[in-house]
């Protein structure tokens, strides 16, 4: 069946003449989309040219659309009609202001998927876990038979898949804050794992951040349906601004309705009114943490009713985890080493510790996001043995556990680079030690992103 909505959207871009702010993976399939429509296109990216991938500049060059770089390239956003912005672009920006006051529309990826994809869209949040809960549900989904697509932060370029998808599909999105902050549109299911302060070297305040979390939500009817942490006092809140049915779950409470993982006998259990029924015990899962416990529920609860009980034990009893999040790399000596990249937040590194009860020799540090280390630093000061340091966020990382150690001793080392830090991981390590890579900050300071960082991890530790 033709998408008529998207049809509809082609009809409207015709001709427009449009902007594309920051030439990413995800907006390439874009740009390849919009030039079919019309050829007044211009890509404007802020970094200098010299400085770009050479296959992003061979694509737009060959795509023969204007391209202006640079710091102050934005100052040439001027007579648009349609701006596509790219997440790490904020919305407020002098120019893109000043071009929406003169009649542009802003929109973006993220928003058209929103708005144009024909089938039903499972959306997922949250400051930790959100990579982890939308693997388990498009795993769910995917071994339930019916035809997936996964996207966002992950995955491929959901754009590019959007002539594919019929009414009858599911598509699974991670969204970041970032991919929120201006999106109207809200997907069917929504699903927020829980709220904690980050990217507060982006966000003006962490109200802001909290506030465009809800946007996920924001835009459901009483149609839609909200996956919400219990356990979590902003998630929690947010039930009070649900148009659709909200589902909790929790590993704290013994909700009378909702998913709970359930400590006194180590079963994930499905409540209604009261009436709990075992769905998964804990030894059949091979994630480990009460996190992931956490996040099986929620996976639970946003593919309810879509997919039967069954399929849905069967996927997560298979299920391995995602690269990068407490990810087993290998066992040098008796000691066991684990790759937690994905930690760029205190909240993150905090569930990591939490998920082993041997000795744990930390590798902790990189770039600053203007957050709190006081609360890791008192389950640093409980769980670790030895800590390594690198990065800015060292001193912030010393400093509260220190405080948290209280004249206790521990071993804490600074380092230059990864390949020192491991080194020196494995001259301390003893036989039934944990090695963790948990850097609870951004990767910033010397790699790409998370998962650069954390492939240097697995390189050195495989090579010695």
């Amino acid at each position: 069946m033709e998408n008529a909505k998207l049809k509809k959207f082609e009809r409207d871009i015709e001709g427009k003449n449009i902007a594309i702010i920051g030439m990413g993976v995800s907006n390439l399939p874009l740009l390849d989309y919009l030039t079919k429509f019309t050829s007044k296109i211009t890509v404007f990216d802020q970094k200098n040219e010299e400085d770009m991938k050479p296959e992003i500049i061979k694509k737009v060059k060959d795509s023969n659309v204007n391209l202006i770089t640079g710091k102050d390239a934005l100052k040439k956003l001027i007579g648009f009609d349609i701006i596509f912005r790219s997440p790490s672009c904020r919305p407020d920006t002098e120019e893109i202001v000043k071009e929406i006051q003169r009649g542009a529309i802003l929109t973006s990826e993220i928003e058209m998927v929103l708005k144009l994809c024909p089938g039903k869209i499972i959306g997922v949040t949250g400051t930790e876990g959100k990579t982890t809960t939308t693997s388990l549900i498009y795993a769910i989904v995917k071994e339930s038979g019916k035809k997936c697509f996964l996207g966002g932060n992950i995955g491929k370029p959901i754009f590019a898949q959007i002539k594919e998808m019929s009414e009858e599909d599911i598509i699974v999105l991670e969204l970041s804050s970032f991919q929120l902050m201006n999106v109207v549109n809200s997907p069917e299911i929504a699903v927020v794992t829980n709220i904690y302060p980050d990217h507060l070297n982006v966000h003006k305040s962490y109200e802001e951040y909290r506030e465009t979390k809800e946007n996920i939500f924001k835009y459901q009817n009483e149609k839609g349906r909200t996956v919400l942490n219990y356990d979590n006092e902003y998630t929690r809140e947010f039930s009070k601004h649900c148009n659709g049915k909200v589902i909790f779950f929790s590993s704290k409470e013994k909700l009378d309705n909702g998913y709970i993982y359930d400590n006194s006998d180590e079963t994930i259990k499905y409540c209604e009114d009261g009436v709990r029924r075992h769905i998964i015990k804990k030894s059949d899962i091979k994630l480990r943490g009460i996190h992931n416990y956490e996040n099986i529920c929620a996976a639970l609860a946003a593919t309810s009713g879509l997919v039967d009980v069954d399929t849905q034990v069967k996927a997560i009893k298979e299920f391995t985890g995602v690269e990068h999040r407490l990810e087993f790399v290998k066992e040098i000596n008796g000691v066991k080493y684990y790759n937690d990249s994905i930690g760029t937040s205190p909240a993150s590194t905090i569930a990591g510790l939490k998920s082993f009860s041997e000795n744990i020799i930390l590798l902790a540090g990189g770039s600053d996001k203007g957050l709190d280390y006081d609360e890791i630093g008192e389950v640093i000061a409980q769980k670790v043995g030895t800590l390594i340091l690198t990065g800015p966020t060292s001193e912030k990382i010393e400093a509260a556990t220190k405080k948290a150690l209280n004249g206790k001793q521990l071993q804490i080392f600074y380092c230059t680079n990864m390949n020192e830090a491991v080194h020196v991981a494995k001259e301390t390590a003893k036989m039934g030690d944990v090695v963790l890579l948990s850097p609870a900050s951004a990767s910033f300071d010397l790699y790409k992103n998370f998962a650069d960082r954390g492939n240097k991890f697995k390189e050195i530790v495989n090579s010695i």
